[in-house]
C-alpha cells in the first residue's frame, strides 16, 4: 500500500500542488502585509535611533551644559565639544560637534546625558550629496531639536519607565 501510496503522490506531484494552493491562497484571499514606502511609512519603536538633536528647556535656553560625557564615551570618537563658562556662572557648550559619517547609532551619547540634551530622533532619512554635509554643527543639531522636540518629549516619556 505504501508504494502505490507514493507512486500515486509522485505522478501527480501532489507536494508541488500543495505548495501552489499555499501561494495562491496568499496571493488571493489574504490581505497585503507589504506598504508603499515613499507614501506609507511604518511604526517606529520609541527607542529608534535616527538623526541626532540638541533639545532646548521650555523657555529657550539650550540644555547642553558642556560635560562631555557624551563625547568620552563615544566608541567612535564622532563629538567634539568645546565649552565655555557664562558670565552668570553656568557652563554652556561653545562648539557641539557630530560627524555622522563616523556615528555608529549606539545611543551611548543619549544614555550618558544628565540633562537629556543630546537625543537620537526619529528621523531616518537624511540622504546628502556630499560628506561635508554630514557634519553636524551646533546650529544645524539645535535646529533639529526644535524640529522634532514634539516628538522626542513624546519617546523620552515613553521611555522614561525603562530608564
Amino acid at each position: 500500500m505504501s508504494f502505490m501510496n507514493t507512486t500515486f503522490r509522485a505522478f501527480f506531484l501532489v507536494e508541488l500542488m500543495q505548495g501552489l494552493a499555499c501561494t495562491l491562497k496568499y496571493f488571493f484571499f489574504r490581505p497585503a502585509v507589504t506598504i508603499n514606502y515613499p507614501f506609507e511609512k511604518g511604526p517606529l519603536s520609541p527607542r529608534f535611533r535616527g538623526e541626532h538633536a540638541l533639545r532646548r528647556y521650555p523657555n529657550g535656553e539650550e540644555r547642553c551644559i558642556a560635560c562631555k560625557l557624551c563625547e568620552a564615551i563615544c566608541p567612535a570618537l564622532a563629538i567634539t565639544i568645546e565649552g565655555e563658562v557664562r558670565d552668570d556662572g553656568s557652563r554652556r557648550a561653545r562648539r557641539y560637534d557630530i560627524d555622522m559619517t563616523k556615528c555608529i547609532y549606539c545611543g551611548f551619547c543619549q544614555e550618558a546625558c544628565p540633562v537629556d540634551a543630546i537625543v537620537e530622533g526619529p528621523n531616518f532619512e537624511y540622504a546628502t550629496e556630499t560628506r561635508a554635509e554630514l557634519m553636524y554643527n551646533k546650529a544645524k543639531l539645535l535646529a533639529n531639536g526644535e524640529r522634532w522636540e514634539t516628538e522626542l518629549a513624546a519617546r523620552i516619556e515613553a521611555d522614561a519607565p525603562y530608564r
